[in-house]
């Protein structure tokens, strides 16, 4: 392997791990129709999947929905998928927030210069609201996608529904989700997510991460095994979904320099010995009622800090993707492909309900509740917001 083919010289435009150096795993989900391609994405070793999804039209050709960066290695991928099955023809951007998608649409475009480039009405960027060729998205191929998913030109392979823009006070929140008719397969951005037990596999070619988060102060040494693997793994998607989960503690910083000193490892990778974490004895159990054997659910920084500022566009929305026939979700985000009904998918946005229908499946998020002692910074965080007068007060449930 020569490293070269996973730089992405570009990773100052949005500085997060593992920064200039990304790999690429490319799965195939339905035989010569679908594929993913995963790399990962995080802070302080708390990693998860980011995701692009291909699509192999009818006719000839691809569609490419949410792209990552386009690395020698992704582009190489890509490019054997069109030597079989045609050019990229649309790239699609499903969101107007998420930096971690928008960054990547302008140079993977400049990849494939024949490809059309739809992106989700109002997209806005902060601190000034520039011009998306000055974004770096190119001019004369860039175009809004019409809210009337009849007036696209692929309306014959895809129907998408576009969740009306919610306001943020300094942003915007958005996301277009598409349907792949023909394989029954749904698209999504960041609404809904499935988290696995095991770490993904993009995220064990290189398990630094998971065994950093594994240990349960600096002084472990932590062997490399698949059951710490797992370990590090559930508490990174506790980290990553909470910000800090009521199982976690924070000890003083006296203790926490004390502890570094102690440390096997002192090096500038192992952030020179500093572990800033206490885990409970508990902290499993919040896993397993976050992970709820693999149901669908929203990511609770969107149910806490943004989809409460919008209830009932929200429930419009989820009712309409919940309307067509799907029979798998793949999201940008954890894991993929979800097997799953639309009444599954309609009931993760149940807690925006004030008395949601009850489902008796498997998936039903009503029967894996979201602890509320896990919520408690990310209330504090809305609270603060709210207060302050930053954001739009949460509205009422419907």
């Amino acid at each position: 392997m020569n490293p070269k083919d996973f730089t992405w010289p570009f990773w100052f435009t949005l500085p997060l791990y593992p920064y200039s150096t990304r790999r690429t795993l490319r799965q195939e989900i339905i035989k010569d129709t679908i594929w993913t391609f995963d790399q990962i994405q995080g802070i302080f070793y708390v990693i998860v999947p980011i995701r692009m999804t291909v699509v192999k039209l009818d006719e000839g050709g691809l569609l490419v929905y949410a792209p990552v960066a386009p690395t020698p290695e992704c582009i190489r991928l890509v490019s054997e998928l069109v030597a079989e099955h045609g050019d990229v023809k649309y790239i699609i951007l499903p969101t107007i927030s998420g930096l971690e998608h928008k960054v990547f649409v302008g140079p993977f475009a400049r990849c494939f210069p024949t490809a059309q480039v739809f992106v989700a009405p109002n997209q806005w960027s902060f601190p000034l609201n520039l011009p998306l060729s000055w974004l770096g998205l190119p001019h004369k191929r860039t175009h809004i996608l019409p809210t009337d998913s009849s007036q696209a030109p692929f309306t014959d392979q895809f129907d998408y529904a576009i969740l009306d823009t919610i306001d943020l006070g300094p942003g915007k929140f958005a996301e277009v989700a598409f349907l792949h008719k023909r394989s029954h397969t749904l698209l999504v951005t960041d609404s809904v997510i499935s988290v696995p037990a095991n770490p993904p596999a993009i995220i064990q070619l290189d398990p630094y991460a998971l065994l950093f988060h594994a240990k349960d102060q600096s002084t472990d040494v932590v062997a490399d095994n698949q059951a710490n693997r797992r370990k590090g793994w559930q508490r990174i998607t506790l980290f990553a979904l909470y910000f800090r989960p009521s199982a976690l503690e924070v000890p003083p910083w006296m203790g926490v320099l004390k502890d570094a000193f102690k440390s096997p490892e002192k090096s500038y990778k192992a952030y020179f010995g500093l572990f800033p974490f206490t885990w409970r004895y508990d902290w499993q159990r919040s896993f397993d009622a976050l992970q709820g054997n693999g149901r669908l659910f929203v990511a609770p920084i969107l149910q806490t800090l943004i989809l409460n500022r919008a209830p009932r566009e929200t429930i419009n929305w989820a009712d309409k993707v919940a309307s067509w026939d799907f029979q798998w979700i793949i999201p940008c985000h954890f894991d993929a492909p979800i097997k799953a009904e639309p009444q599954q998918f309609r009931q993760a946005f149940s807690f925006l309900e004030k008395q949601p229908a009850v489902s008796a499946g498997l998936f039903s998020s009503s029967n894996y509740p979201l602890p509320e002692e896990d919520f408690k910074l990310l209330n504090q965080i809305d609270a603060g917001l709210s207060k302050s007068g930053i954001v739009p007060q949460p509205q009422e449930k419907v």
